[in-house]
């Protein structure tokens, strides 16, 4: 293993992902709890979340740091539907909601089988418009995040839901914390973090990979990666089908095998990143306190 300040090499394929002369640059720092970026290309802006603040924030290059929206009903997890919309999952209402073109916010999901949902964390959208979410219980635990309620849920979930009907489906029910979540290129496969050992150290801290089958139902569930250093939260995939990390000590890249290629070291807990920019290249890591960026050759999926 090959390490320097800002890397560590694992495996000599990492070395052709990242920009050796790249270096990570602090472009916000002021959050209590930063967490669920999303690239807009077409305003050529991040958005990400500050939890405990219950605000949204809004950087662009051009103009720094801006809020977005103020409350946020404790948002944490976005991502942007088919259409450009952003879909946003909200610990203190307990709902998946998406805002229209006009501002206005529409609840896509705030309760299934007649109970609430426990907490929304992350999001992704399917190419056939699908919503896939997960439903742990960290919103709820205390009123740091959100509001301390009891779960109504039996279960911490990963669900789809069909805007076109309504129709909300639990795909997994054996989770004890589901939490960041992405698909493969192809959308055969979706990988779903385990962070249960946040509270539990005796719990997982992987990520695992499902086959998706007929784009509704997923089947042979098997641990993928195992996060040495903290724990898996949000997750990426880039175009060559590598999986992109939140750990405790930064970033872990996994090759499609499940091969630990290395690591962006990061000098504050990651919760989540995406992929950004123009070409989508650049890497928008949300750490505990701070928004970080830096320049991969990696482009995201």
């Amino acid at each position: 293993m090959a390490r320097d300040s800002l890397y560590e090499i694992h495996d000599s394929r990492f070395v052709h992902l990242i920009v050796s002369s790249a270096r990570l640059e602090e472009l916000y720092s002021g959050c209590r709890w930063a967490e669920g970026p999303v690239w807009f290309n077409d305003a050529n802006q991040l958005l990400w979340s500050d939890i405990p603040n219950q605000r949204m924030l809004r950087w662009t290059p051009e103009g720094g740091v801006s809020v977005f929206r103020q409350p946020s009903n404790f948002a944490n997890g976005h991502t942007r539907d088919r259409q450009g919309r952003l879909v946003s999952c909200e610990h203190g209402a307990r709902r998946v909601t998406r805002t229209e073109v006009d501002g206005s916010i529409t609840v896509l999901a705030d309760s299934h089988q007649g109970r609430k949902l426990n907490a929304p964390n992350d999001v992704v959208v399917r190419s056939d418009g699908t919503v896939w979410f997960t439903d742990p219980t960290y919103g709820i635990l205390s009123d740091y995040e959100g509001y301390k309620s009891q779960p109504e849920q039996a279960t911490r979930n990963v669900y789809r839901l069909d805007p076109a009907t309504g129709g909300l489906d639990a795909v997994v029910t054996d989770f004890n914390q589901p939490n960041g979540l992405a698909f493969s290129p192809d959308e055969k496969t979706l990988y779903v973090a385990d962070s249960g050992a946040s509270h539990d150290d005796v719990l997982p801290r992987h990520i695992r990979a499902f086959d998706v089958v007929d784009g509704r139902r997923l089947a042979n569930g098997r641990v993928f990666a195992v996060i040495d250093k903290g724990i898996p939260d949000g997750i990426r995939i880039d175009t060559a089908g590598n999986l992109w990390s939140s750990a405790g000590d930064g970033v872990h890249c996994f090759a499609p095998d499940g091969t630990r290629l290395g690591k962006i070291l990061v000098p504050q807990t990651v919760a989540n990143l995406t992929f950004g920019g123009p070409r989508r290249n650049r890497l928008f890591i949300a750490a505990t306190n701070s928004l970080y960026s830096i320049y991969v050759t990696a482009t995201g999926a």
